[in-house]
């Protein structure tokens, strides 16, 4: 795949309450990513991992992109709560 530009690696953490609990799953993913480039391995610099809950832990894991939307836009309506979908229109 000659035409593939590989950024970095991405990541979403564990889900759970305590954002700490995710750091083990961000730092492999940091060591992961520089054993694969000292290895010789074409990949960009990017480590996307974080979102709104845990990006805090994420960042100081090496996170070079986090995923905050909740955090700037707030909780999505689920799709259910506004009563049956009309699939008809």
């Amino acid at each position: 795949l000659d035409a593939l530009e590989v950024r970095g690696l991405m990541t979403i953490g564990q889900f759970v309450a305590d954002p700490e609990a995710a750091r083990p799953t961000f730092r492999a993913l940091r060591e992961l990513s520089g054993r694969l480039r000292s290895g010789g391995a074409a990949l960009g610099p990017e480590l996307s991992m974080g979102m709104t809950d845990d990006f805090e832990v994420a960042v100081e894991e090496g996170a070079t992109i986090v995923r905050v939307g909740r955090a700037l836009f707030g909780e999505r309506p689920h799709p259910h709560e506004d009563g049956p979908v009309d699939h008809a229109h």
